[in-house]
């Protein structure tokens, strides 16, 4: 049976329902993984790398299966689970080292998709970068480099007024948002999740969801943040709702954002599996928000969800997944 580790973040005892979550996936995969012909070993990414290395080294697995999204709980750090593994000659899952990197520094993924024709919303940068083709009025205060909607919620809306305005609300909210922080601009409208997977054919996108904020008061912020990820008990999480079945009047925009997706993953050489979010403008002009080359694999969250859709069993996705990685060496 070929032993395959599952490497996952290092988490602190302490820590928030946000990293808890990646300690869940590796235990779901696991178990996928017992109905395959795969022996899985649960292995922490620590910051400590010689030790990290000899584990793996020991261990001597057929692949592994990179699910890390923090190193000493710090997202910037993201990419050197792939380099590590690249570098010691593993063959491991999802996307490669400068794919993660690229998509995980959000403001740099932007400037990629704006240089490819990508719609992406202007975006301020706390070096100075602008890029303002629109004139938007209100923006979103984001991290630059953590996952999981760290620091987003209804007070990360700010006015613009001037460059020198917002450049200061950045410098006083960077603590809380891991650091590096960027200002985008807020698209009014829709929103999708468009997830892919890697099959024999190649990429495939799975059914698309769209995410409904129900009961919101018309005053109220409609964006997917912390509280609506993590919070069980809040009025975000239970009324951000989930939605598969599509209108005949929004095919042509499905078929759009499928082929956009589509040309994400050319863009940044993803493979595996992944996911695009999109907000749709009062127009109907959808917008990338983000490329997620690790996507949470939770059978309770949107993934999962969107393979149930796409009447693909969970194991078997699994499967999929480690088939496209020993396939690429």
């Amino acid at each position: 049976m070929k032993k395959i580790v599952i490497l996952h973040s290092d988490i602190a005892p302490d820590a928030g329902q946000d990293e808890l979550d990646c300690l869940q996936q590796a235990e779901s995969i696991a178990e996928a993984m017992r109905t395959l012909p795969y022996e899985p070993v649960l292995l922490p990414f620590e910051l400590n790398l010689n030790h990290t290395i000899t584990m793996l080294q020991s261990l001597k697995p057929t692949a592994v299966f990179n699910i890390v999204e923090t190193l000493d709980s710090r997202g910037c750090l993201i990419h050197f689970a792939p380099a590590l593994l690249d570098a010691l000659q593993i063959p491991y899952t999802g996307c490669g080292t400068q794919a993660v990197f690229q998509t995980s520094n959000k403001p740099l993924a932007k400037k990629i998709m704006r240089t490819h024709g990508i719609a992406t919303p202007d975006w301020v940068e706390q070096d100075g970068f602008v890029s303002q083709h629109h004139n938007a009025e209100k923006y979103l205060i984001k991290s630059s480099w953590e996952h999981a909607s760290i620091g987003l919620d209804e007070n990360s809306l700010v006015h613009y007024t001037d460059q020198a305005d917002i450049l200061k609300e950045m410098k006083v909210r960077e603590g809380r948002l891991g650091g590096s922080c960027y200002a985008e601009a807020y698209i009014e409208g829709r929103e999708f999740n468009v997830a892919l997977i890697s099959d024999k054919s190649g990429a495939k996108v799975l059914p698309i969801a769209e995410m409904l904020f129900q009961d919101y008061a018309p005053d109220k912020l409609k964006i997917v943040d912390y509280k609506a990820k993590w919070n069980a008990d809040s009025f975000e999480y239970n009324n951000t709702i989930r939605k598969f079945d599509v209108q005949d009047d929004d095919l042509p925009l499905i078929s759009s954002l499928r082929e956009i997706s589509l040309q994400c993953w050319n863009i940044f050489s993803l493979s595996g599996y992944a996911r695009v979010d999109f907000r749709i403008d009062i127009n109907g002009k959808p917008w990338v928000l983000e490329v997620n080359t690790n996507p949470c694999l939770s059978p309770d969250a949107g993934f999962a969800a969107a393979l149930e859709q796409a009447g693909i069993k969970y194991h078997e996705a699994i499967g999929l997944i480690i088939d496209n990685a020993l396939k690429k060496n």
